[in-house]
């Protein structure tokens, strides 16, 4: 009779999925940078209130954040081929877009997914320093570019991690759904294997276990990195 739960394949499964390991963080770190950029930029966009740029910023931040992760990731690895195509046929490059990897369509969809939800972070992060520390920075002669480096963003970011470290714990979770789309994660991996032995329970859980550990390591880093930004701050306060 085979038993409900085997602990001792349980503890095997960790050796075979770990080396896949590397695809998941991949993922994470990568879409995390670009969805950093993505949305400070329509943050800025917004706060600055662009024509046109603004009312596109809007509508692609509802459009993100009003559609699930799953289809927009199908919508780029079937969508992105078709604007390769259409731009061959118009202006004569010669992309293939049969030779691009799906890691490439996985991690610009949670790049731009990501960026939607940290632009709305990043915004209120920086809306919510007092612009007198930016008329400040003009009167001793800094650009605005300057006071955005070096006086707002630093402070924005201490106010606005909480949430940026949510959202890539949020992000570490959804690269579960790269195996979709033939992404060999630590989630494929999973299922490959179970499918050889038929002991998906134990392999499925293993994952849980790798994806815990890594949130909870991530926490415990965005809490120390939080301390280290905001320490200053209190000093000043305490005197």
């Amino acid at each position: 009779m085979t038993s409900i739960f085997d602990f001792d394949y349980f503890l095997s499964a960790f050796p075979l999925i770990l080396p896949y390991l590397p695809v998941t963080l991949l993922i994470a770190f990568s879409a995390m940078a670009f969805g950093l950029v993505i949305g400070t930029g329509a943050a800025l966009i917004r706060i600055y209130r662009i024509p046109v740029l603004r009312q596109l910023a809007t509508l692609y931040i509802s459009f993100i954040r009003g559609t699930p992760l799953l289809v927009q990731i199908y919508l780029a690895y079937y969508g992105i081929p078709k604007l390769l195509q259409y731009l061959n046929a118009q202006i004569g490059t010669d992309i293939d877009a049969n030779r691009v990897p799906a890691l490439v369509f996985v991690i610009f969809s949670c790049a731009v997914n990501v960026g939607a939800y940290l632009s709305e972070a990043i915004r209120s992060a920086l809306l919510s320093i007092e612009r007198g520390q930016a008329e400040a920075a003009y009167s001793i002669g800094m650009t605005p570019f300057q006071a955005m480096r070096r006086i707002i963003l630093p402070q924005a970011l201490a106010v606005a991690l909480p949430n940026l470290g949510n959202s890539f714990i949020s992000l570490i979770k959804d690269t579960s759904l790269a195996f979709l789309i033939a992404v060999v994660d630590i989630m494929a991996a999973a299922k490959i294997i179970g499918g050889r032995s038929l002991r998906f329970f134990e392999l499925y859980l293993a994952v849980a276990v790798i994806y815990w550990v890594i949130c909870i390591l991530v926490e415990v880093a965005m809490r120390r990195w939080e301390v280290y930004l905001t320490r200053g701050r209190r000093d000043i306060a305490g005197q």
